[in-house]
């Protein structure tokens, strides 16, 4: 089997995993992280409606100019969602790592988020 189709196989598996086990209501939305080589993203999701209520990534004008695929820039990443879940009145959220590790630029985003003032 291609070596890439396997990893790519195993992440869709502990995705659907983890999915299993969370689900994010109007109360406690599902905080969703995505990452790439290149990038972060971060999502704030009410599954009961599949509504993607606050969203932020390292594709945004503020990180422009910026290296994008560090720590650094993943926390800034969780502090711009968690400012912005506060201003739509988010305060709690479960915390969807993506079937990643909970390591490196997961971590920082998490750290982030919950400096800013999301609790998870």
């Amino acid at each position: 089997m291609d070596k890439h189709k396997a990893k790519r196989e195993g992440l869709k598996r502990r995705q659907r995993r983890v999915r299993g086990k969370i689900f994010g209501t109007p109360e406690r939305p599902r905080l969703r992280v995505t990452r790439t080589n290149a990038n972060i993203y971060a999502q704030i999701v009410d599954d009961t409606k599949g509504h993607t209520l606050v969203s932020a990534s390292t594709l945004e004008k503020e990180f422009e100019g910026m290296h994008t695929s560090n720590k650094e820039a993943a926390e800034k990443v969780g502090q711009l969602v968690g400012k912005r879940a506060i201003e739509a009145g988010i305060e709690a959220v479960t915390f969807d790592r993506g079937g990643r590790i909970y390591h490196g630029r997961v971590k920082a985003l998490a750290d982030g988020a919950r400096a800013a003032g999301l609790k998870f």
